[in-house]
């Protein structure tokens, strides 16, 4: 596949890195570059496949709207800018693209969403949660996209709405718990990313599974066909 990078942060570095490894042909731009989208035209996309976004929330908008008008299948793992979702899913399905987005392409996170998700009915017994998260300082959001999708697993699972505590320290590279209280014990379930390389992996995946789609997807809804 041809794809385009978007993004030369540590995480978008290494997406191009997997992506070459994988035997894709592959293009980065950076934020210098691509102000307001502005590279994005629909002669620069000609030639791209799919396109992969690891950019900034701010950016994320405009980057996507290009994209999908030019018909080109993208990959979002940027966070931060869901409340337009509804807007990118309406334009999505006008031009009969495909677009997949996710707060975590690990695989290790995804299987703690739904570890997560089984714990949920623990609300209903007497216990209060709260969910940690930590990331590098240089973290644009806060809370995490990774946070607020534990809180809404939670939410329509276990029917409480949790309070998110976020910490923005040094190189983390992402660490999320989520603690159960009760007045008989207290239950830990804690993910911790130890690089970023399962992030770029799952993006890389996830372009692939795109091949050929239309449609608007979470990725939490679909790793397990990758």
């Amino acid at each position: 596949m041809n794809l385009l990078i978007l993004g030369r942060g540590k995480t978008g570095s290494l997406v191009a890195e997997v992506a070459r490894a994988r035997r894709h042909h592959v293009r980065v731009l950076g934020a210098s570059e691509n102000a307001n989208a502005h590279a994005l035209t629909a002669d620069f996309l000609s030639e791209s496949n799919a396109v992969i976004d690891f950019t900034i929330p701010s950016a994320v908008v405009a980057n996507a709207e290009a994209c999908i008008r030019a018909g080109k299948n993208m990959v979002v793992g940027t966070t931060g800018w869901y409340d337009h979702v509804p807007q990118l899913r309406d334009m999505v399905q006008s031009a009969k693209t495909g677009f997949l987005y996710g707060s975590n392409f690990s695989i290790g996170m995804n299987l703690f969403f739904e570890i997560v998700k089984a714990s949920a009915p623990a609300l209903g017994f007497e216990y209060s949660g709260q969910i940690f998260e930590r990331h590098h300082a240089q973290k644009k959001d806060a809370p995490s996209g990774t946070a607020i999708t534990l809180r809404k697993i939670l939410r329509e699972s276990g029917g409480q709405e949790l309070g998110i505590v976020s910490f923005r320290e040094g190189d983390v590279v992402g660490m999320h718990e989520v603690v159960f209280n009760s007045a008989n014990d207290r239950i830990y379930l804690c993910h911790d990313s130890k690089s970023r390389r399962g992030f770029a992996e799952g993006a890389v995946r996830a372009a692939e599974w795109l091949a050929g789609k239309q449609g608007f997807f979470e990725f939490r809804e679909v790793w397990k066909q990758l």
